[in-house]
């Protein structure tokens, strides 16, 4: 059984900075990506960043120069550093891992996690 585990989430004021992590189990034989989205209410799940296994980066443009992500292949895990927070990205973020388990290729998603962004 998959799993990927959250945390980070919470509330912080405009200006501010969150980091979020998401653990994946280790049953996941080959990961081609992992990232995260978002979701805010009453707006589609939209990608916020990626990273493949070559390292290479990819970032919405509302969040460039703003959010980083990173990633530790050992512990297949994948971070997301926020600063400079602003209140549109208030969402619930979700952790995904593009990768294979028995020979099939999914795509494992996480439980989200809350974040508020306001003073």
């Amino acid at each position: 059984q998959v799993q990927l585990v959250e945390s980070g989430g919470g509330l912080v004021q405009p200006g501010g900075s969150l980091r979020l992590s998401c653990a994946a189990s280790k049953n996941i034989n080959s990961i081609y990506s992992m990232g995260w989205n978002r979701q805010a209410p009453g707006k589609q799940r939209e990608l916020v960043a990626s990273i493949d296994s070559a390292g290479s980066k990819n970032y919405a443009d509302s969040v460039k120069g703003r959010f980083t992500i990173s990633r530790d292949s050992a512990e297949n895990t994948v971070y997301l550093q926020m600063n400079s927070l602003k209140p549109e990205d208030t969402a619930v973020y979700y952790c995904n891992v593009n990768g294979v388990v028995a020979n099939t290729h999914r795509i494992f998603w996480g439980q989200g996690t809350q974040v508020t962004v306001s003073s």
